[in-house]
């Protein structure tokens, strides 16, 4: 069993925060990982008891959920609580924490995140694109993982639910180039009412009531996990007033000519292959966002939705629960390497 560590339960105005929450109630749906200790300087145990417990899109815990002792106890089962603000304080090793998901979105950097290590820690999964830190994406490069790596990305939501659907094509078919869009929806580091954000003007706009067109590097970063394809795609985004659930809308030209039939086919065949098993699956159902709150896959080929223009020039579509699909991967990518390092010794 993996002993795990989150740092992130709860930051005020950064969305990574969350995945550290979602994490928690996906590990507790694994028999192979175990969260024992939590460290979020910004509330106290009794207020992540109620966190945890209640929550607007998932719904309300499906388990026991206290506090005792000092420490936050789900289904049974005791997490040392900490309240620090800087990583190198946090004594994961006293608790025997380790790998830790650093899901505050303020540490991404490799520098920054290493220093979990100083408290005991051995590896640390960064839930968000790291500017340095080596990155892996379930299902795509992940077999390339390195046991040498102390800090490493799962990448973001998007590129993982873009990857293995680039994947699939470009092994299939070739991709010469493609743009993608997503349709994604409300983070918290959006705006209720407008407000000020000196970098991005268009984001500081209310979220509530308006389409918000945006900057993603999703795209980009499909080359740092597929190298054929570096260069060959970029994209962008539109935040949307949905809570959870956002849709990647690809749009490739082939290599290989081939009918939007031949393409559905593929990508069908490749969700049930065990490499990408329960990450990439395949709907020819009259679907909606709702549809797929709590989905855990990476990536869903909606085969309804997309369209065809020519055997070269085709449109894709993929769905994504943007907190719930991507944060089993956190915990998949975490009992993944653990096994590694394992063997590695």
């Amino acid at each position: 069993m993996v002993q795990v560590g989150i740092n992130g339960y709860v930051v005020s105005n950064v969305s990574a925060s969350r995945i550290g929450r979602i994490v928690l109630r996906n590990g507790m749906e694994m028999p192979d990982f175990n969260v024992v200790a939590v460290n979020d300087p910004f509330i106290d145990l009794e207020y992540m008891v109620y966190m945890f417990k209640y929550d607007s899109v998932h719904g309300k815990f499906k388990g026991d959920v206290e506090a005792k002792d000092g420490k936050l106890y789900v289904n049974g089962k005791p997490i040392h609580v900490y309240n620090e603000k800087d990583p190198a304080a946090i004594p994961w090793g006293k608790d025997g924490a380790e790998y830790i998901v650093e899901s505050t979105g303020v540490f991404t950097h490799k520098e920054k995140a290493e220093l979990h290590l100083k408290g005991g820690a051995k590896k640390v999964i960064i839930t968000a694109p790291s500017p340095d830190a080596p990155m892996y994406v379930c299902g795509v490069n992940l077999d390339t993982y390195n046991p040498s790596h102390t800090v490493f990305s799962n990448a973001s939501c998007t590129t993982n639910c873009l990857a293995p659907l680039a994947k699939i094509i470009h092994d299939k078919y070739g991709i010469i180039e493609g743009l993608m869009t997503t349709v994604h929806a409300t983070t918290a580091t959006q705006r209720t009412v407008d407000g000020p954000s000196h970098k991005d003007w268009r984001g500081g706009r209310s979220v509530n009531n308006n389409i918000i067109p945006s900057s993603t590097g999703a795209a980009k970063a499909v080359g740092k996990v597929i190298p054929s394809l570096n260069g060959k795609l970029t994209g962008l985004a539109f935040r949307v007033p949905t809570l959870d659930v956002s849709v990647v809308d690809l749009v490739v030209r082939l290599q290989k000519p081939a009918s939007y039939d031949d393409i559905s086919k593929t990508i069908e065949q490749a969700s049930k292959d065990p490499r990408y098993q329960g990450i990439m699956g395949y709907t020819n159902e009259a679907v909606v966002s709702t549809d797929f709150i709590g989905s855990t896959y990476s990536s869903i080929f909606d085969q309804k939705a997309g369209i065809e223009l020519n055997p070269n020039f085709v449109k894709l579509i993929a769905w994504y629960d943007n907190e719930w699909g991507y944060s089993r991967r956190v915990c998949d990518m975490i009992v993944y390497v653990a096994k590694v390092d394992k063997g590695h010794k």
